[in-house]
């Protein structure tokens, strides 16, 4: 793929002609955050070219010409759930066990075993909530790791798991993250957020933590100085305003903490859900949605294109809207995107087709760590 170059901000603020598009330009180029309204603004009138624009300028600001991976796996201890999220074709009711997984403490450390040797940084750890994945079960699975593998950095768990297990334990929050932070616990991942906007939470993951759960416990995670990422569920029933809403919140908390190390975009997918008859948006629209969360989300350092969901090939297009960062390797060892009907139905890339994605749209790639400390430059 060639790669895009851009006009000096002066010549392309020549060229618009829509005075309030024009007017948020000038705030993006003079490095100005944008409003709630002005946000929204970009959703209903921008077009893609000028999203592009913008968001590439930001993206250079920030991180320059280089692109982020690092050499990941996932472990899922579990599809069966306590939930019963409308978007979600991975996890099984409890009922339904039967068609799932529950794996135990022996059987993930096996997993990660299989790693021995190899040059990954990271396991993330996420899936279903199910009773007896409780925090004894996570504090014996940290240790167990790091006992293992002291320098192999654990992502681990969402809010909507925490906020179960802690409940079950009748532990609050805080305790509840030292425990596990004790144990081995290094980051958080940014799943479980969906969309903050209670009406359509409930609509679509009823039960779960609430919005204002999912911030605090990621509040108190950046407070005993840890980082975290976050995400957004995009493309089913929300609004613009829902999104903008969404992001907003986001961005006061990393005002307050700033504690996120990276926002992740996350497309609805509607294969084998019970929100199959709700349409998935175009490949246009994920690339306007990248490009408007750089641009909004000023103090973020990074916006995470997660490759897995939204395919190589849109991915590898993304770097060129804002997005700075490709996730891992992944291994082939998630299975909650597949089942959703993504694009990559074995989700594994090595560090060279990395590396060549990146190059391809004329970017450095970097292999980095969880917390973005440079592995190698290629």
């Amino acid at each position: 793929m060639e790669k895009l170059t851009y006009a000096e901000p002066e010549i392309i603020l020549g060229t618009i002609k829509n005075t309030e598009l024009k007017q948020i330009a000038e705030k993006v180029f003079n490095l100005q955050r944008i409003s709630f309204e002005e946000c929204l603004t970009l959703y209903k009138q921008a077009d893609l070219a000028y999203l592009g624009v913008l968001a590439n300028f930001l993206k250079q600001k920030k991180t320059g010409n280089y692109v982020y991976f690092n050499h990941n796996f996932h472990v899922e201890p579990t599809n069966v759930c306590v939930y019963t999220c409308s978007f979600c074709s991975y996890s099984r009711l409890i009922k339904h066990r039967d068609q799932g997984w529950e794996l135990s403490v022996e059987e993930i450390l096996n997993i990660i075993k299989k790693y021995d040797g190899q040059a990954v940084t990271e396991v993330h750890i996420t899936g279903g909530v199910v009773p007896k994945q409780d925090l004894e079960f996570y504090k014996e699975l940290f240790v167990a790791i790091k006992k293992h593998r002291p320098e192999l950095h654990i992502k681990a768990l969402t809010p909507v798991e925490f906020h179960y297990i802690f409940k079950k334990a009748k532990v609050s929050y805080h305790e509840g993250l030292k425990i596990l932070k004790e144990a081995g616990l290094d980051s958080l991942p940014g799943g479980g957020a969906e969309i903050f906007d209670k009406g359509i939470r409930d609509q679509i993951a009823g039960g779960k933590c609430t919005s204002e759960e999912w911030l605090e416990l990621h509040k108190i995670w950046h407070t005993m100085r840890n980082f975290s990422n976050a995400t957004m569920l995009y493309g089913h029933i929300e609004t613009f305003e829902h999104r903008v809403d969404h992001m907003n919140r986001l961005r006061l908390l990393q005002d307050e903490t700033k504690g996120f190390n990276a926002f992740i975009p996350l497309k609805f997918r509607n294969k084998e859900n019970q929100m199959a008859h709700v349409p998935e948006v175009s490949v246009i629209e994920d690339l306007r949605n990248y490009a408007i969360a750089r641009i909004f989300l000023d103090n973020f350092n990074h916006i995470k294109s997660y490759w897995a969901m939204i395919g190589r090939n849109t991915a590898q297009l993304s770097l060129n809207f804002g997005a700075d960062d490709l996730d891992g390797t992944i291994d082939d060892t998630t299975k909650i995107y597949s089942m959703a009907g993504s694009e990559e139905q074995s989700p594994k890339l090595t560090t060279q087709q990395l590396v060549d994605l990146i190059k391809g749209v004329g970017k450095i790639p970097v292999e980095r760590d969880t917390l973005y400390n440079s592995v190698k430059t290629f």
